[in-house]
């Protein structure tokens, strides 16, 4: 989070008004001249409190003035004015140097307080407020309550008491300035105020609004989250609303007020013209709708910021503010309309009082419009929201209190704001999910071009002006950073089945059958999807959490049901102690003791149950004890703030806290060795250079120099081709076949023209293929999921004239006659493609044909100049078909029609005789077919069940590095929807995939988990998911948010091993975890605290398991069993002649009832069977066939399953060979080909599958049948 000093409500406040000398100067003019309605008087600031009210202890002294010295002084400012001047000030004759809060600009706020100018009145009105917004250059905003009450200008003048004057009244604005947008509560403050100041004389007013200022300067902000703060201010009780998280900006308004102010279809106006960055005007003769609507607005625009000038209330003297060239927000009274819109041009004009959008030079608005679609789906959104609270309370009984009144009323503001938000956030992600489609992330592309070509004609005139908009641009940055935010769960969550697969293989982009008949029913009904976007707004509609309708009339761009990711738990109220009678220093001191006393209460009563409002417990304390200069128990409370919620963690207050220790408590803190290693991490962590995040947006420009292997490779990864590197790299030898090389020994390159023209040829296929119109009788013979990717001219066959298809599962004939449609065959069916010749009068013409299983008649077709072509690619599409069979990897057939598509694309724009030769570059499975063994061996093909790819959004396969198996739960215990299994997966660089167990789909790419790589996996009861990593932090992932905030940071080396007693695995209450270096530490899961440290001597503890609470510890060249005291009890060494070769344990594998342990070691192709019930009995050794070594090893029912290197191939390369071995014969009963890597990890699935993961030349995971 955003670390603020202090995060306290109040930041200053600041009281305004005509002086004593003006108001005696107007009473006696008044008295001369008669009525005072006409009268304006220059509004001046009579005093401002900022925190701190009371002093600190004699030895933060020293530090506070220091401190002090760095603000501006509003008195010091004032003196330097003529004695005149000072004069009217009543701050003149104090002593005390007041300090104004650098933020605050005292020059303008007079005006903004007054934007209707400071009148004298002769009746006394009702308080008026009115919300201030403050933007400095860095964007940085600060938030103002202005309440403008009245007073009799008389008041306290006793010489003026005497004469008979009328009785007037002046204004008097009281303005709360605060760091954080609670407009409601502090205008809830405010009003409180106001009833202690009617009863108070003019003269008591500034000791009033002192202390008022005080009690606001003692409430703290909460930390983001599902933990509220509950005050009371006599005689209201006021509630600060903490926001979501981190990413969530604070929401204390009533958002549905535009929907009061506009139809729908006005506020699509207003969020276009924002979106667009115009330049917009507010207007309203009610100065306080003026902020709450533009704040509204701007945060309908969400996950997009607004980062141009923003001033929502202008006073008469700021009109001028509007002839600025750049974009802006602003707001003016509705009483100046008139005149901006004659005086300035190009304005967008919104009249929130009579719910009008505009121009300054047209009374209607001609500017480029949301998408119908997007804008459609709002519109009918909207009509469900209920924004009627008196309709709301109808059925319910009456409230007999106010607290009760007032409680209920902001339950459904609550659940009111929620549902817009969901609106709102589903008309983003309606505007801009296609967006990453067009998006390089490895190079930070965003291909504009293709994306706008991608639009609806009628589109593109926004989408244009959008894209160059630094709203966008921000957008842009946070997509390419892969920032999990609510946008992107939506999207994600809504994606069609075929999205997801297009997302992950980019060359996919052909409309499937399903997406044409959506297109057609679309079209039949008047709507106004674009024909290529048919699929850009999948149906939402498949949760139904909430009781939003489906709307039947629009397809593809039904809004979602639910919330984006989990619904939020129901926020926790903690009340603060009520405010001293006395704020006295010591009264202060008390008060934050007696907080301190209320937060360790509720600390102590969810210790064991709900870590994240422990977390909130902690940060709330923490920061209290700093401000009661206990550093020493605040810097505990936020040692275990960092270990159980670092998405809250205030960095630099920390850092600070720490520079601030005395001597003494530095000594005391190198007495708790916990705490010492904690204020080490934070010097250590402070002295690091921040790591600057890669800000960079490239728009894809096709290259304009020769381009060498590698810079090719980069070019068409930007543009969105195909990522994978080998693919590329074929395709570049295609390409440059037959370049000549201009000087020898250099290496070829693509020369730009030819990149120009394969380029277009690609894109102009993939435009060819969205728009091509399948007859009706052909589309019902196909599956939904069934694409066309390539069509032949019309050709005469053995099957008759038409135009040969291709989908990605089969052959099939486009007749001319009515039938209209004959399946050829299907790629599993095929037997034998080659070319031969067909007569045709006196020539001989090169034909296709095709053999088919079950048929007796091949098929012929006089394809003509097109034969060589189609032999490639039925040839490439076989033989990638018959590669996923075999190997039960769907991948396979997509990289299948990749090669397919890039033969036909260099085909096409090399026209040379070689071309065909150029293209045959790219038939990669038809190659490999003929170089090395196909047939996967039968006992393989039988156990296998599938192979999924966790690098598939990578360019190149990643090592996986750890497995882990989370089986399938309620989400939480009064939760009746049910979280399907995952399976986790720890790649290289710190990144965790994690896929649907059900479907073996992708769910989350990618959580990083720091920086280094990851060892071990373990997954709690409690919804945790623990990862081991090389930097020696323990990190945490909470398995409902996807979010790792949590880090264990007590081992001081890498972490090797993470588990559970197999007995404790319903409960989790106890973990074990072990460091290289021999630590090994017992944690208590509930409270994330060390129970108890062991230490192991030797070179390398890599792995721990525990078995009828034994503890034993695999140190490479020897197994040991601790006793519970954690000493040695038994010690298994490596043999002799194993121990000669370097060699160690690589894993083991305890059976208990068996008194068995099975050892595996990395360069032995052998296991050893040790007795642990009887040391003395000689260990057995069994041999492996054609293994050079185990990897890893794990326990499956009476099965012991081993992960081997396998023996090196024709190339030099070692395989990864799965064998299954029978824990009572000791013998091998399943041999599987697994992987053309080593195996590296193992898990298993609820005892049903085993899934293995292997190194990097593969990459992949198999999943296996357990019998």
């Amino acid at each position: 989070m955003a670390d603020r000093s202090p995060p306290v409500l109040l930041e200053a406040c600041v009281v305004l008004g005509a002086s004593r000398d003006k108001l005696c100067e107007v009473s006696q003019a008044i008295n001369t001249n008669g009525s005072p309605d006409r009268l304006l008087l220059e509004p001046e600031v009579l005093h401002v409190l900022a925190p701190p009210f009371v002093g600190r202890s004699p030895a933060d002294g020293a530090a506070v003035r220091s401190r002090g010295r760095r603000r501006r002084s509003f008195l010091r400012r004032k003196r330097e004015q003529p004695p005149s001047a000072v004069a009217t000030s009543p701050q003149a004759c104090g002593s005390e140097d007041l300090s104004v809060p650098k933020d605050i600009d005292l020059m303008a706020l007079p005006q903004l307080c007054f934007p209707g100018g400071l009148r004298v009145t002769n009746e006394q009105k009702d308080e008026q407020f009115h919300f201030l917004v403050f933007t400095d250059v860095f964007g940085n905003k600060t938030h103002g309550v202005v309440m403008q009450c009245y007073r009799p200008i008389l008041e306290g003048m006793t010489v003026l008491k005497s004469l008979k004057f009328p009785r007037l009244f002046s204004a008097y604005s009281f303005c709360v300035i605060s760091k954080y947008p609670y407009f409601t509560a502090l205008k809830d403050c405010l009003s409180c105020l106001s009833i202690t100041l009617r009863s108070c004389l003019l003269s008591d007013m500034e000791a009033r609004v002192k202390e008022f200022a005080t009690k606001l300067a003692l409430v703290p902000i909460p930390p983001p989250g599902q933990l509220h703060l509950m005050f009371t201010l006599c005689p209201l009780t006021i509630v600060l609303p903490a926001r979501e998280d981190k990413d969530h900006p604070t929401i204390d308004l009533d958002l549905h007020l535009p929907f009061f102010c506009f139809r729908p279809e006005q506020l699509l106006q207003g969020l276009s013209c924002l979106l667009q960055e115009r330049r917009v005007v507010l207007f309203s003769a009610d100065w306080a709708r003026l902020t709450l609507v533009a704040e509204s607005l701007l945060l309908f625009l969400q996950p997009l910021s607004w980062q141009q000038p923003y001033v929502p209330v202008l006073a008469r003297s700021m009109l001028d503010f509007v002839m600025a060239p750049t974009a802006f927000l602003m707001g003016c009274h509705l009483s100046h309309f008139k005149e901006v819109a004659t005086e300035t041009d190009d304005l967008v004009l919104i009249n929130i009082d009579n719910g009008s959008v505009s121009t300054s030079c047209s009374e209607t608005l001609d500017l480029p419009e949301i998408p119908a679609a997007a804008a459609d789906c709002f519109t009918q959104r909207c009509r469900t929201l209920q924004i009627h609270f008196d309709l709301h309370q109808c059925p319910h009984a009456s409230c007999t209190g106010v607290s009760e009144q007032r409680a209920k009323r902001r339950a459904w503001q609550h659940d009111l704001n929620l549902d817009i938000q969901r609106i709102t956030l589903e008309l983003m992600v309606n505007v801009f999910r296609d967006v990453s489609s067009h998006l390089n992330y490895e190079h930070r592309v965003f291909n504009s071009e293709e994306f706008l070509k991608s639009r609806q004609p009628s589109e593109q005139l926004f989408y244009k002006q959008v894209l160059e908009t630094h709203i966008f641009h921000l957008f842009l940055k946070d997509r390419l950073n892969k920032k999990i935010d609510d946008f992107a769960r939506l999207e994600h969550s809504t994606r069609s089945e075929m999205q997801r697969m297009k997302a992950v293989v980019e060359v996919l982009r052909r409309p499937t059958v399903q997406e044409i008949q959506a297109r057609r029913k679309s079209s039949s009904m008047g709507t106004r999807v674009s024909t290529r976007r048919g699929i850009s707004l999948p149906d939402l509609g498949d949760d139904h959490t909430t009781g939003f309708k489906r709307n039947p009339t629009l397809t593809g761009i039904i809004a979602s049901d639910h919330a984006p990711g989990n619904p939020p738990e129901p926020a926790t109220l903690f009340k603060l102690p009520d405010f001293p009678a006395s704020l006295s220093f010591n009264s202060i001191q008390s008060y934050y003791r007696e907080l301190i006393r209320l937060l360790g209460k509720a600390i102590f009563s969810v210790q064991n149950e709900n870590p994240a409002l422990l977390a909130r417990f902690y940060y709330l304390r923490g920061f209290i004890s700093t401000l009661c200069w206990r550093r020493l128990d605040a810097l505990g409370d936020f040692q275990n703030l960092y270990r159980t919620d670092t998405a809250i963690f205030p960095t630099q207050l920390v850092t600070r806290l720490v520079d601030s220790l005395h001597r003494e408590e530095r000594q005391q803190a190198d007495r708790q060795p916990e705490l010492k290693r904690f204020i080490l991490k934070v010097r250590t962590e402070n002295e690091k250079p921040s790591a600057q995040p890669d800000d960079r947006v490239k728009k894809f420009k096709l290259p304009q120099k020769r381009l060498h292997q590698e810079e090719f490779v980069r070019c068409v990864q930007e543009c969105g081709i195909v990522k994978d590197v080998a693919t590329i790299h074929r395709l570049f030898d295609a390409l440059t076949d037959d370049t000549p090389i201009s000087v020898p020994g250099q290496p070829k390159q693509v020369v730009p023209e030819l990149f120009r023209v394969f380029y277009t040829l690609w894109k102009a296929t993939e435009a060819e293929a969205q728009d091509y119109n399948l007859p009706p009788e052909v589309i019902d013979h196909l599956d939904n999921s069934e694409c066309v990717y390539k069509v032949s001219l019309c050709v005469k066959t053995s099957l008759g004239v038409g135009k040969i298809a291709m989908t990605q599962k089969r052959l099939i004939l486009l007749t001319v006659g009515p039938q209209g449609f004959l399946e050829i065959t299907k790629f599993r069916d095929i037997q034998e493609v080659k070319i031969a010749s067909a007569s045709f009068l006196l020539l001989r013409i090169p034909s296709l044909h095709i053999k088919t299983c079950g048929s007796v008649k091949v098929f012929e077709a006089n394809l003509k100049t097109e034969t060589e072509l189609w032999n490639l690619v039925v040839r490439e599409m076989w033989a990638g078909r018959n590669m996923a069979h075999q190997h039960k990897d769907p991948q396979y057939m997509t990289e299948a029609l990749t090669n397919v598509l890039l033969m036909d694309a260099v085909t096409g724009c090399l026209q040379t005789p070689r071309s065909i030769s150029a293209a045959s570059k790219l038939a990669y499975f038809d190659q490999i077919k003929h170089e090395v063994p196909m047939m996967v061996p039968k006992m393989t093909s039988e156990t296998l069940k599938h192979k999924i790819n966790p690098s598939q959004d990578l360019a190149e396969p990643q090592t996986v590095r750890a497995l882990l198996y989370t089986p399938g739960q309620l989400t939480s215990c009064d939760s009746k929807s049910e979280m399907n299994p995952k399976l986790w997966v720890a790649l290289a660089g710190g990144k965790v995939v994690v896929f649907d167990a059900a479907s073996w789909s992708m769910q989350q790419y990618c959580i990083q988990v720091g920086a280094s790589e990851l060892n071990c996996m373990m997954g709690l009861v409690r919804e945790q998911v623990w990862i081991g990593s090389q930097d020696s932090v323990i990190y945490i992932i909470d398995t409902q948010s996807m979010s790792c905030n949590k880090q264990l940071t007590e081992h001081r080396h890498e972490v090797t091993g993470l588990t559970l007693d197999p007995r404790d695995q319903h409960n989790s209450q106890r973990a074990h975890s072990c460091s290289c270096d021999g630590t090994i530490l017992l944690w208590d899961t509930a409270s994330l605290k060390v129970k108890r440290q062991l230490h192991l001597s030797c070179d390398r503890l890599c792995s721990i398991q525990v078995h009828d609470g034994t503890l034993w510890c695999r140190c490479g060249d020897c197994v040991v069993e601790l006793k519970k005291s954690g000493t040695p009890q038994r010690r298994v060494s490596l043999a002799d002649d194993v121990q000669s070769m370097s060699s160690s344990f690589s894993s083991f594998i305890i059976i208990p009832e068996r008194g068995q342990l099975w050892t595996g070691c990395a360069d032995s192709g052998e296991l050893c069977l040790w007795h642990t019930d009887n040391p003395r009995r000689p260990r057995k050794r069994i041999p492996l066939p054609g293994g050079s070594g185990v990897t890893c090893m794990m326990r499956v029912k009476d099965q012991i399953w081993a992960g081997c290197r396998g023996r090196s191939g024709s190339q030099g390369q070692s395989g990864g060979q799965l064998l299954v071995m029978d824990a009572e014969s000791h013998t091998v009963v399943k041999e599987l080909q697994a992987h053309s890597d080593s195996i590296q990890t193992l898990c298993s699935a609820e005892d049903r599958y085993v899934l293995s993961g292997s190194a990097s030349r593969d990459g992949k995971i198999a999943i296996w049948k357990v019998e």
